[in-house]
């Protein structure tokens, strides 16, 4: 098992969102995860929007207040990828 002590320092390794209550994206954790995230956060949202669609109504909302500023891409970003699979779906 050489990788296993590779895995656990992985695991060490992803970001503690605040807000994050329980593993459930509340529009507080939703925010969070996209201003302050890695990819492995993105990754772990990305993977909760497929599972529960709705949550893509919850992305949307989050982003919504920064479509006006145009350094905000983070928020840009995720507001396109819910609008493009709101129309995949």
């Amino acid at each position: 098992m050489r990788n296993a002590g590779k895995y656990r320092k992985s695991v060490c390794l992803v970001m503690l969102h605040r807000h994050l209550n329980h593993q459930r994206f509340t529009l507080a954790a939703i925010d969070d995860v996209i201003s302050r995230g890695r990819w492995q956060d993105w990754a772990e949202l990305r993977w909760a929007v497929l599972a529960d669609r709705p949550l893509l109504d919850k992305v949307e909302r989050v982003c919504r207040p920064y479509v006006s500023d145009p350094c905000a891409q983070r928020y840009h970003f995720w507001k396109h990828y819910a609008e493009e699979h709101r129309a995949a779906t």
